[in-house]
């Protein structure tokens, strides 16, 4: 479980490095993620397809065993306005391990930002692929919704 950087990317070598990388990121955004969840279909599976509006705040995560599509936390609200692009890693590669992290308000469980932390599953990039600000009331509800 440790994030090994070649030229820009970071890699990983489990789901459990996403959350490394999310708090990298959130570290240099300002929003530190305090909470996390790992995204795992009904049937199981832990890999996923990943669309997202990054303007809307919206994204959905098709499995990619039973091609069952799932909005992510709050997006629902969201999907009528967003214009969902389908992500890639650079190999190409569209199957992701996902992972979302949260900062919450001071002293407070509601949702500031949300982070949507991906690991490519053939090659093992590692990154944070979508952020925004979320006003949902009590993450754990939110992070229930992965």
């Amino acid at each position: 479980m440790t994030l090994h950087k070649r030229g820009k990317h970071n890699y990983g070598d489990s789901q459990a490095d996403i959350r490394d990388e999310v708090l990298r990121y959130s570290h240099l955004n300002g929003y530190v993620a305090q909470h996390f969840a790992d995204a795992i279909c009904v049937c199981g599976s832990k890999t996923f397809r990943l669309t997202l509006d990054d303007n809307e705040g919206a994204a959905t995560h098709i499995c990619s065993e039973c091609n069952i599509e799932h909005a992510i936390g709050d997006s629902e609200n969201f999907l009528e306005d967003a214009s969902l692009e389908e992500c890639d890693c650079p190999c190409g590669s569209e199957s992701f391990e996902i992972t979302i992290g949260v900062s919450l308000y001071d002293d407070s469980e509601d949702v500031k930002w949300l982070y949507l932390g991906c690991r490519c599953s053939k090659c093992g990039l590692t990154a944070v692929y979508g952020d925004w600000k979320n006003e949902f009331i009590g993450y754990r509800d939110l992070l229930a919704r992965v």
